[in-house]
């Protein structure tokens, strides 16, 4: 929905393509819907009875009579049974096929994936831990601290610290709670945490028939709670040898389950050594920041895939220029622990000027719904260096005006003037540690 929605029906525009889009009710009267060809509603506001409802999205699917689904992001994107159905009704779902979901969606078997292929993994249990004896066992061999993670999650969801053994048995239960509200499975795995790394992750794009290039990194180390805050190609964190060990690790990987379509893979760094974390079958919400270093249109490239073309690029003419930073502008306010804020947008001036990309279904008259994500949008510069890029970014952010609604505008105007992002010297800790100064 929103903005992934609308840059999807702007990529299909530009090929030819017709598009419909679905939406639920608290979506109606939003001015994306009017660029597509078709739009659809879908049930009432609540995703469980609309943009996570199949039946209702198969039904919309059949009346419309299309080729193809597009999940975007979120809600059904990796989601196999989704897939499973789509392709069950001959319509093609654009993403890898239906067991690659299944694979590389379970974290434990992702893992096994990558030990197979010969790819560094944080030391952790084999698999799902059965119970909590299991767990104890395997997070006093590793040592503490551990990292309790969702077998099927993402977003940080179903993510426990944990630093003995009270702690942990306190957090099993709650982290096995929200994994199955978030997810519908609470399987859990424990891996060792890893206290000060970088998060980087590299795109690949693989078609059918087994070509696989990845398109540089980025770095989505400014987080928060596991939530990215910011992203950047190239990362000014890891060296080029380096960068090219985790690029060939990524394709590697890629190439070794099968994948086709847009995915990424997502390592840690500690030091000069790396370590797969996991793969996300879908189009990433930092996807742009790519494109902008490279000129390649990703969700293009997903819909060639998904019609059965082959890559026109090899991994040699895979080009990195100049330096990209995405900030995600939400909803919300820093000053209360960032509680989301929908409501109506009273008044919105867009950044713009040489450089700068803004991806966002918003404007001035807009009512953010309270049932979805708070991301209103997503705010990118380009430039030839990273300096020119942070201050670029500066003048955009100084420029963005939202009013009605609180947004996390000020702490990212905060962030482009920090000394050590500035220097490119920060970690996942660094947003805790600037945020508690």
């Amino acid at each position: 929905r929103g903005e992934i929605a609308l840059r999807i029906i702007r990529a299909c525009r530009e090929m030819g393509i017709e598009s419909v889009v679905v939406y639920s009710t608290a979506d109606a009267g939003a001015a994306y819907l009017d660029l597509a060809d078709e739009a659809i509603c879908i049930g009432p506001g609540p995703s469980a009875k609309s943009y996570l409802a199949m039946p209702s999205i198969i039904s919309a699917a059949e009346i419309a009579n299309v080729d193809a689904v597009h999940p975007g992001y979120g809600f059904l994107a990796e989601n196999a049974h989704f897939a499973e159905v789509c392709r069950a009704n001959n319509i093609e779902f654009i993403g890898p096929d239906v067991e690659t979901i299944r694979r590389v969606g379970d974290k434990a078997q992702a893992r096994d994936a990558a030990k197979a292929a010969g790819i560094p993994v944080v030391e952790g249990s084999a698999g799902p831990v059965e119970d909590d004896d299991e767990a104890l066992q395997v997070a006093r061999k590793v040592g503490y601290p551990v990292l309790i993670k969702a077998v099927s999650g993402g977003g940080g969801r179903g993510m426990r610290i944990s630093n003995n053994d009270i702690s942990l048995m306190h957090n099993l239960a709650s982290a096995r709670s929200e994994a199955e509200a978030a997810f519908g499975d609470s399987s859990i795995y424990i891996e060792k945490y890893l206290a000060d790394p970088r998060h980087i992750e590299f795109q690949i794009l693989a078609d059918r028939q087994g070509n696989v290039v990845h398109l540089g990194d980025r770095d989505c180390s400014v987080q928060r709670r596991h939530q990215k805050v910011v992203e950047e190609s190239p990362s000014p964190g890891i060296t080029p040898d380096l960068r090219r060990k985790m690029g060939n690790a990524a394709s590697k990987l890629g190439k070794s389950v099968g994948y086709h379509g847009a995915g990424t893979v997502e390592f840690l760094v500690q030091g000069r050594k790396f370590y797969f974390i996991e793969v996300n079958a879908r189009i990433q919400v930092e996807h742009c920041v790519t494109e902008l270093v490279t000129g390649i249109d990703l969700i293009q490239e997903q819909i060639r895939i998904a019609a059965g073309e082959t890559l026109n690029r090899k991994q040699s003419d895979v080009k990195v220029k100049g330096h990209a930073i995405e900030v995600r502008v939400n909803a919300e306010d820093p000053d209360r622990d960032f509680t989301p804020s929908p409501g109506l947008i009273t008044r919105y001036e867009a950044p713009g000027g040489p450089g700068v990309r803004l991806d966002s279904h918003a404007q001035g008259g807009y009512r953010i719904p309270p049932h979805y994500d708070s991301m209103i949008g997503k705010l990118l510069v380009r430039a030839d260096t990273r300096e020119a890029a942070i201050s670029r970014m500066q003048r955009a952010l100084d420029e963005y005006r939202i009013e009605g609604v609180k947004t996390t505008i000020p702490l990212l105007r905060r962030i482009m003037r920090d000394g050590d992002f500035a220097r490119g010297d920060y970690s996942t800790k660094f947003l805790d540690a600037l945020l508690s100064g």
